[in-house]
């Protein structure tokens, strides 16, 4: 008797957890909003970002391009060849940064599509590979260089003694290491007020949130969720969107709201877009997929 009462106590608590994480995740997804798939026939969607008018540029890195969603609801090719371009971010003079791992840099590129390379090296030798990005408003830029072997380099080793997080000074003069104790650390954002660092350490299965000082370093050190991602984003509420498997959004305290399941092996990254910045853009693998929220987001 006393295994059966425990046994539906455990289920009783079972549905309710599951239910209270339905009603969390229908207060963020619009009423009635489905996963659209706007856009299939890439070889590897990544790097998702919008620019002010809510335009939507993302890589398909195999093939080499950085592609833009119109608002209008067109699909263009932006740049090609792109370096090979993974992670993307606009800086607040509207440039597009670019992740370009094609030989370990760093691209800025304007409205114009011209292109100005920063080859940053750490220690005279040459990044892992830049992977995933993040800009301040000062324009200070973090990024993440793990080491994923890429069928266009020559060389066969991790160049860097570890894989590291970086941030480059605002005049673009320097880069230091700032966070060297994660496994493989990969996608990343900020608060827009610039105090706050998410760090997703996919390598070790958690994410991590760092206080920010006013040299661009990190302070202290906090254990966010059980969960690593490839890509993240944030939004107007600090609610954080990590991805791997589909897209789970967690609360600004690392309590878990709910799961948004994408039909694809893989989900890569995430940004908001469109012109009220409620819809969530999703890079899948082989696809590009929108669903609309109540919340809006930011351009981190």
């Amino acid at each position: 008797m006393k295994y059966k009462q425990s046994l539906y106590a455990f289920i009783i608590v079972l549905l309710i957890y599951g239910f209270s994480q339905v009603d969390s995740i229908n207060k963020i997804i619009q009423d009635g909003a489905q996963l659209e798939k706007l856009a299939d026939g890439f070889l590897f969607t990544e790097g998702p970002t919008a620019d002010k008018d809510g335009n939507v540029f993302f890589t398909d890195q195999p093939n080499d391009r950085v592609m833009v969603w119109r608002t209008s609801g067109v699909l263009e090719t932006f740049l090609q060849p792109s370096g090979r371009s993974n992670g993307l971010s606009f800086d607040i003079s509207g440039n597009l940064w670019s992740c370009a791992d094609e030989k370990n840099e760093l691209w800025m590129i304007n409205k114009d599509k011209a292109v100005k390379k920063f080859p940053f090296k750490y220690n005279e030798k040459l990044l892992n590979g830049p992977n995933d990005l993040w800009i301040a408003s000062d324009g200070g830029i973090y990024f993440t260089d793990p080491y994923y072997q890429r069928s266009w380099w020559e060389h066969k080793a991790m160049p860097q003694d570890i894989q590291g997080v970086y941030y480059v000074s605002p005049d673009k003069k320097s880069v230091r290491r700032i966070i060297s104790d994660l496994k493989q650390p990969n996608g990343i954002v900020g608060t827009p007020d610039g105090k706050t660092l998410f760090v997703a350490d996919i390598g070790a299965e958690k994410t991590w949130k760092f206080s920010l000082n006013q040299d661009g370093t990190v302070g202290e050190k906090q254990l966010f969720c059980d969960l690593g991602s490839d890509g993240m984003t944030i939004d107007s509420e600090g609610n954080i969107y990590l991805t791997g498997n589909g897209v789970t959004i967690f609360d600004n305290s690392g309590k878990k709201i709910g799961n948004i399941p994408v039909p694809e092996g893989w989900t890569a990254n995430v940004c908001f877009g469109d012109q009220d910045f409620k819809s969530l853009f999703i890079t899948a693998s082989k696809g590009l997929y929108r669903i609309k929220l109540k919340i809006k987001g930011t351009r981190g």
